[in-house]
């Protein structure tokens, strides 16, 4: 077997992925309903200060702001509670008829201690700054019809928003569980697959080192049972499904065609071409070696003078692209595929790659059989 490898001297630095942000959604929140309470406290307080200075133009502004104060973060300190409940009974923001009634019944309760609340407010500014008290009459509250309807619709207002971006957010945490139990199922069916694949691969091996030794062929029993043991130890380390170094998969590759030596001796010549990024890249495990190993079984095993497999494996702008041919009986294979090799290996690019992989199989001209992968470059971390 004449066992090539090309790695040009050219090298690609890897392109460091920047660090993801951390979310700010919790603090987001927070922060906006403090400045529209802001917002509205101030538009409250100029309001009563304008009314006050056209009687008396020395009113202080103290009062103006501590009542629009006590009218706008009075309801921010609601929202922060009623959101606090919502985290631990995700129920209460439901829109259901009976959370309606509920809410409208807690609305009535809640208005009337606000504004029980803001009468305070107005005596006592009242009685500390009597000239703002004079000019400010009118917010004598417990009189207010209107400012007590104006809370109600206010609560209203903060249920509806609460409630949905509560919706949202369970809607968003439903969609994050989906896709975590989609992977949990991806990852099982990938080991089912992989469990398929080595021991398929591992009963060949021990039926070719069994017909060894019943030829008393003892030395190459052995030798061969070495390169066993690396493609053993470097695959039962594996927590399957992973993906691995394209240079850790080509070892495995080599051990796997030293072992096939063994059985075809001068009639397999393989040549193997890897640039050195190729090399770095990450690739699900056990990848080529299916796709290797049907070209021997049934594109070079049926010829009597043997045959040559092409490996050629490169980056290609942001996809690496794989490439493995044979000379052998191309037009005796069909161009769909064959073996529990090829078909677990389109299984398993699918579940790795959805829709960002390309997987063919050709028969070209000049004869023999090419399968070709595309899949998106992902660079191994060092």
């Amino acid at each position: 077997m004449n066992l090539k490898m090309t790695q040009p001297a050219q090298t690609t630095n890897a392109t460091a992925e920047p660090p993801v942000a951390s979310s700010r959604i919790g603090i987001l929140g927070p922060l906006a309903i403090c400045a529209i309470a802001s917002a509205f406290t101030l538009i409250v307080a100029n309001e009563c200060h304008h009314i006050a200075i056209l009687s008396h133009p020395n009113a202080p502004y103290t009062p103006s702001l501590l009542y629009g104060m006590v009218s706008w973060f009075w309801w921010a300190a609601f929202a922060f509670t009623l959101w606090g409940i919502a985290s631990r009974r995700p129920s209460v923001l439901a829109f259901t008829w009976k959370n309606i009634f509920l809410h409208l019944g807690t609305a009535c309760i809640v208005a009337f201690v606000h504004l029980s609340l803001l009468q305070r407010v107005v005596r006592w500014s009242s009685a500390t700054w009597p000239s703002w008290g004079a000019a400010n009459s009118a917010l004598n509250v417990a009189r207010s019809l209107w400012r007590y309807e104006i809370d109600i619709v206010i609560y209203g207002c903060i249920y509806a928003f609460a409630g949905f971006l509560f919706a949202q957010a369970q809607a968003q945490r439903a969609a994050v569980q989906k896709l975590a139990l989609e992977r949990q199922l991806s990852e099982a069916q990938l080991q089912a697959l992989q469990a398929q694949i080595e021991p398929h691969f591992l009963f060949n091996t021990l039926n070719a080192i069994t017909s060894l030794v019943a030829q008393g062929r003892n030395a190459e029993a052995l030798n061969t049972l070495g390169h066993l043991n690396t493609i053993l130890r470097t695959t039962l380390q594996r927590k399957a499904p992973q993906k691995v170094p394209f240079a850790e998969e080509l070892r495995v590759i080599e051990s796997y065609l030293a072992i096939q030596k063994v059985r075809f001796a001068d009639r397999l010549e393989v040549r193997i071409q890897a640039t050195d990024d190729a090399l770095q890249c990450l690739v699900p495990s056990l990848l080529l070696q299916p796709i290797v190993e049907n070209a021997i079984q049934h594109g070079i095993a049926p010829l009597e003078s043997g045959g040559i497999i092409e490996t050629d494996v490169r980056r290609v702008g942001d996809r690496l692209f794989m490439q493995v041919r044979d000379n052998g009986r191309g037009p005796g294979v069909s161009q769909k595929g064959h073996g529990i090799g090829i078909r677990n290996t389109r299984e398993r690019l699918a579940l790795f790659y959805p829709g960002t992989h390309e997987f063919s199989v050709a028969v070209p001209q000049s004869g023999g059989y090419e399968v070709t992968i595309q899949i998106p470059y992902e660079r191994a971390v060092a």
